[in-house]
């Protein structure tokens, strides 16, 4: 599995915990928890690479400084 880099915060807005992945544009998820955010995000993440790759768009590589940021 890749390791994007994932930023977890409180929404009031949304009411939820929010996950988003900033190297892949667009990349986020929610939770009603941190862990569930996270989940959320993992799968998120698998389904944006494999629609760039069938889209043939180009899937950044990680970075690998920081996993998860919460």
């Amino acid at each position: 599995m890749n390791k994007y880099e994932v930023i977890i915060y409180w929404s009031d807005e949304d009411g939820a915990f929010v996950a988003e992945v900033p190297e892949l544009p667009g990349c986020a998820a929610h939770g009603s928890t941190q862990e569930a955010a996270l989940a959320s995000a993992q799968e998120a993440i698998l389904l944006w690479v494999e629609t760039a790759e069938e889209l043939g768009d180009p899937v950044p590589k990680p970075k690998g400084r920081r996993l998860i940021f919460a």
